[in-house]
């Protein structure tokens, strides 16, 4: 008998075989090559072969699924960092500093009334809820993002800095969910949260993402002069970048999401080339786009119907008034007064607007926010109920947005973007 091991990179190798030779193809489907993943995870899963399983005799592998998901999220958002070439100036990231300081907390407090009122939820866990859904996913929305370092379409570059942001500064409402969770008193733990959770964190992620990139850089150009690396093993440098900065940023208690983006922008204005970080972007994207599948035949895999069935008109309730309501409603909020860059309107075109509301794709991050809960006191009644909300929701938005993702844009694009693609003032000293 052949080995279930054997079989699964036989089906893996099968499946990039399929989607890559039928690229061409799919492209110019309304789907995504996630909803691709997604389905053959399913019948990879409990319900088709039986090959994938994180669920065995009722025990699930949740630090698997956060360890594999964690490397997903980092690789991600340091290839966001990377697209990235505008000037590190307030008016420039005006889009990106609404969607994260307004839009971001009124989605997990709207998510948390939500879980609150309607779930009959707890504080903790209607929080927590909150926190695990509202980050939008920098895995899955490649449609949606900048298509490389001359695209300055606003809508574009809102939904990766957002993306590439929002993934690391979702943690303290999660840390204030799981705190909520071990202790209902808040006094007792709200001032630690407030410096440490929020303040050190965050800090202390900005300060390791410029200083250790900007190190690996400098010792790079330094070695480079004496003797050059091999050139098939450069890349791997954008990897090391990635490890580095996030360890020595969690081993300081901060956010390693955030300073892995951070490092991004760092090394894309640190090289006086400018084909070294695109060489370096185009090696990371390879390597998200592989792991992207792994991580989407995993949550096909762990799909079963019937807690799906037994949460499906909670999970209803959170994605109508999720997707229709509360992040729409929080964009329209957000961007009040916005007037967009290289443009004379007084204000976001409205088309442009509804589409920052409609592009909310939730995704890899939430699942690894909900597989770090699980190691972290969610557990029992409140660990169904959040987790099944959570997989049902990402699941519709993988096949919605997934579906819509590419009519929406060439709309867009076709009747009210801005199609003049211009490269930015020169960025190269901006941390310097």
């Amino acid at each position: 008998m052949v080995d279930t091991y054997i079989i699964d990179l036989f089906v893996i190798g099968l499946l990039l075989l399929m989607v890559t030779l039928g690229s061409g193809w799919i492209a110019r489907l309304p789907l995504s090559f996630a909803i691709i993943y997604l389905l053959v995870g399913i019948f990879l899963g409990p319900y088709g072969l039986k090959l994938l399983q994180l669920r065995q005799d009722e025990v699930f592998n949740a630090d698997l699924l956060e360890k594999i998901t964690e490397l997903v999220v980092i690789i991600s958002v340091f290839s966001c960092g990377l697209r990235i070439i505008r000037p590190l100036k307030l008016g420039v990231w005006d889009i990106t500093v609404r969607l994260i300081v307004f839009l971001m907390p009124i989605s997990i407090f709207a998510l948390a009334v939500v879980g609150k009122l309607l779930l009959g939820m707890n504080w903790g866990e209607a929080i927590l809820l909150g926190a695990i859904l509202a980050p939008t996913d920098p895995v899955l929305a490649s449609e949606v993002q900048l298509t490389d370092t001359n695209d300055q379409d606003e809508l574009r570059f809102g939904l990766t800095s957002e993306g590439g942001l929002n993934d690391a500064l979702a943690f303290p409402f999660v840390y204030f969910g799981i705190h909520a969770l071990e202790d209902d008193n808040w006094g007792n733990w709200f001032k630690q949260w407030i410096t440490v959770d929020l303040i050190w964190a965050i800090a202390a992620g900005i300060v390791m993402g410029i200083v250790v990139a900007k190190s690996i850089v400098w010792i790079e150009q330094k070695i480079q002069k004496r003797r050059a690396a091999d050139e098939l093993m450069e890349d791997f440098i954008a990897i090391s970048t990635i490890l580095l900065t996030y360890s020595l940023t969690e081993m300081v208690n901060g956010y390693g999401f955030l300073a892995v983006f951070i490092a991004g922008l760092v090394v894309q204005r640190s090289y006086n080339n400018p084909e070294k970080p695109l060489a370096e972007l185009e090696f990371v994207e390879q390597i998200e786009k592989l792991l992207e599948v792994g991580t989407i035949l995993l949550l096909g895999s762990i799909l079963l119907l019937k807690p799906m069935l037994n949460y499906a008109g909670q999970s209803l309730m959170v994605i109508i008034l999720l997707f229709l309501i509360i992040r729409p409603v929080g964009v329209w909020i957000s961007t009040i007064g916005k007037r967009p860059l290289d443009s004379r309107r007084r204000t976001l075109h409205p088309g442009t607007r509804l589409l920052f509301g409609w592009f909310g794709i939730r995704g890899v991050g939430s699942l690894y926010y909900l597989a770090y809960a699980f190691g972290n006191g969610l557990k029992g009644e409140a660990a169904e109920q959040i987790a099944w909300i959570t997989y049902t929701t990402i699941v519709v938005s993988v096949v919605v947005h997934g579906i819509s993702s590419t009519p929406l844009m060439k709309w867009y694009e076709r009747n009210f973007a801005n199609q003049k693609k211009t490269t930015p003032p020169s960025t190269i000293d901006e941390f310097e």
